[in-house]
């Protein structure tokens, strides 16, 4: 151990500047409570002094903190104590706050018609795996807020953003209840509001056999045209005068889109080859017109 001895004050007013009188090093010395009492040789006042700084924050302050949602980490920093000596006084509450985020995955969401027959950790698992997210790398935690209620939160890392929801907890009867505090949350107890939205267009078919929704795109801009439907063509019947008759042609379109009645022509009574009668074509059918056809 070297010998030191004192050169005098500090410019600051607050240091004692010491000297090492073999190597000519200098250090400073805080003046502070600790110092003067050595001085005077106040022994009992060193002692107090120690115990003072080493427990700058109460347990019960320590506990209330962590309850709160601090680390142990944080609280060691906030009261200059070393990270084991406040997880002596943090463990139980830690605990505490472990089995009340556990407690809270088994409460049912408060809906509008009172709470949801699945639990919370049901359905966010179920949000999970509509993602294609890992449930099992979100972590779970609860602590108290303000007020004296039991917030409970869930955070995980998707891509290269970092997440949070958080709910309020409600212990009670049936595992008690939870409700959103934020949009996260709302968004996980909702698993159908993130469906990829449809193209403008497209409709749902329902597949009977497998249950799943298939969107099939329609033809954009399409023009639907309403063409007659060609009745069918009855057999020829015998007269018994050695002539036969057919049904009625089909009306024609005029051009205001209205049908009038078509005058019997050669054509339209004219028979087929083979004897069959002629059946007018879809494009004539389609424009509303009728061909001239042998």
């Amino acid at each position: 151990m070297r010998t030191l001895r004192v050169v005098g004050l500090h410019e600051d007013g607050k240091s004692i500047v010491c000297e090492d009188p073999e190597r000519r090093e200098r250090f400073l010395l805080p003046a502070d409570e600790r110092l003067r009492a050595a001085a005077r040789g106040d022994i009992a006042r060193l002692g107090q002094i120690e115990i003072e700084q080493e427990n700058t924050m109460r347990p019960r302050e320590i506990q209330a903190r962590i309850r709160a949602g601090e680390s142990v980490e944080e609280v060691a920093s906030a009261a200059g104590m070393s990270p084991a000596r406040v997880e002596r006084f943090a463990y139980p509450v830690l605990a505490e706050r472990a089995r009340t985020a556990e407690l809270a995955q088994r409460a049912h969401p408060a809906r509008e018609d009172g709470p949801d027959v699945r639990t919370l950790g049901e359905i966010v698992a179920h949000s999970f795996a509509l993602r294609g997210q890992d449930y099992t790398q979100a972590s779970w935690d609860a602590w108290r807020s303000d007020e004296g209620k039991w917030i409970v939160g869930l955070t995980w890392t998707a891509g290269r953003s970092d997440n949070r929801a958080r709910w309020t907890f409600s212990p009670g009867a049936h595992g008690g209840t939870v409700a959103a505090l934020d949009e996260l949350a709302e968004t996980l107890l909702d698993p159908e509001s993130h469906r990829a939205p449809r193209a403008v267009g497209q409709r749902d078919d329902v597949q009977r056999d497998t249950g799943e929704v298939a969107d099939l795109p329609s033809r954009v801009g399409a023009t639907v045209i309403e063409a007659p439907i060609p009745s069918p063509i009855e057999d020829a019947e015998d007269t018994g005068d050695g002539t036969s008759h057919t049904s009625s042609p089909l009306p024609a379109r005029q051009a205001g889109g209205g049908l009038v009645p078509e005058q019997p022509t050669a054509a339209t009574t004219a028979r087929g080859k083979k004897g069959h009668p002629t059946v007018p074509a879809w494009e004539d059918v389609l424009l509303g017109v009728r061909s001239q056809r042998g």
